[in-house]
């Protein structure tokens, strides 16, 4: 496996299904992390006692919760998301686009180092039937843009996770496939997701790529060694 990242990394998104995983898969590596979060209650609900230390509770649409979230932070892992569905949530332009574009903006001010996104598919196919729901796959380009741009520097890195539909079942269950170009389609376990995510701090093959993840329904993944090889 990877060598062992030192440094701390930022979960925007903690306490989405996506971003337990990612907690989780930290905790199980040492690594130190700190959670930007809504609700701190929501928070110490879904981790163990300790967590509330490590939390900074605001929003991603506030440029001084931002700012307070990014202090001191080496990595960030932003698994923000917009709720398409939900009528009385905030647009996903003003999530998946604006916020993801603050969050990075103030990440790269604050001197971060590595931010790692995690996207969907599709969202180079603007007639995409989720394209519907407030142009989100739009807006979740739009977001991916403005992380390559602030981050695609001398000594900066980026990684864009482009998963497949998200299923809730345990990592390393099936072989992963991996492809760029927005070409394949498919599903694949947040679990997996996260796991990818948090190798992609030390994968030298990872940085400055945008690949998309889904999942082969035959044969289980033994390894994730030799995973980010197939970007190289």
């Amino acid at each position: 496996m990877y060598m062992n990242y030192s440094g701390t990394v930022l979960v925007a998104g903690a306490t989405g299904r996506t971003g337990q995983r990612i907690v989780k898969s930290l905790q199980l590596r040492g690594i130190a992390y700190r959670l930007f979060v809504r609700s701190r209650e929501k928070a110490c609900s879904l981790f163990d006692d300790t967590v509330a230390e490590q939390c900074v509770t605001g929003s991603a649409e506030s440029p001084d919760d931002v700012r307070r979230a990014v202090e001191g932070i080496d990595a960030v892992i932003c698994a923000i998301g917009g709720a398409v569905t939900d009528p009385q949530a905030a647009p996903p332009s003003a999530i998946d686009r604006d916020a993801v574009i603050k969050l990075a903006s103030m990440a790269r001010q604050s001197g971060v180092k590595q931010f790692i996104l995690i996207s969907s598919l599709a969202v180079t196919k603007p007639d995409h039937p989720l394209n519907k729901y407030g142009r989100v796959l739009d807006m979740k380009l739009e977001g991916e843009n403005g992380v390559r741009e602030l981050f695609h520097k001398e000594g900066l890195g980026f990684t864009i996770i482009r998963p497949g539909g998200l299923l809730d079942g345990p990592p390393l269950q099936h072989r992963l496939l991996l492809d760029t170009g927005d070409r394949i389609t498919g599903s694949i376990d947040r679990s997996d997701v996260a796991e990818i995510a948090v190798l992609s701090l030390t994968a030298p093959s990872a940085w400055n790529r945008t690949f998309e993840l889904i999942r082969a329904e035959e044969a289980r993944q033994e390894s994730l060694d030799h995973f980010f090889g197939m970007l190289s």
